[in-house]
């Protein structure tokens, strides 16, 4: 489990050792921003789409593929729609989310072309700040679905 930044910064050493790295992104996004979500106060500090958030995944991704293992990604990220493309287009070989995100993930990942994810994934990465990435990523989603997303995790 990549869980923590300094997993993900060692991640060429650690997929030495594994056989396929699972991303837990609630728990990366909380060390990597020293946020706790349960905590009321500084809950809306907890952002998956901070830049730091996607390098350190990107890393893990880069790292296992380099190594010949595969990679997959669980938590909330894994199941809203707005980081699918994203991810996707980051490398991520597989996406482990709930049952009622798998229709719409689905039709994501079925209905682009894998080097337009690259892409997408290439621009968010060149992103700034959180409400840069989350401004596009919401227009892009809205341009390609045609609808504004609605099963997006609060």
């Amino acid at each position: 489990m990549v869980e923590i930044p300094s997993a993900a910064l060692a991640g060429d050493a650690l997929a030495k050792a594994c056989d396929f790295f699972s991303i837990g992104t609630n728990d990366l996004i909380q060390y990597t921003l020293a946020v706790d979500r349960g905590n009321e106060k500084i809950a809306h500090l907890y952002k998956g789409f901070h830049p730091a958030v996607l390098k350190l995944i990107k890393l893990s991704v880069d790292a296992a593929h380099r190594n010949g293992i595969w990679v997959g990604l669980c938590g909330e990220m894994a199941a809203d729609p707005l980081a699918t493309m994203l991810l996707v287009g980051m490398g991520v070989d597989e996406l482990s989310t709930s049952g009622m995100a798998i229709p719409e993930i689905k039709k994501i990942i079925r209905s682009v072309r894998l080097e337009d994810a690259k892409a997408h994934a290439q621009h968010v990465l060149e992103l700034s700040s959180v409400d840069e990435i989350e401004r596009f990523l919401s227009e892009d989603y809205a341009k390609r679905f045609g609808k504004d997303n609605k099963n997006r995790p609060t």
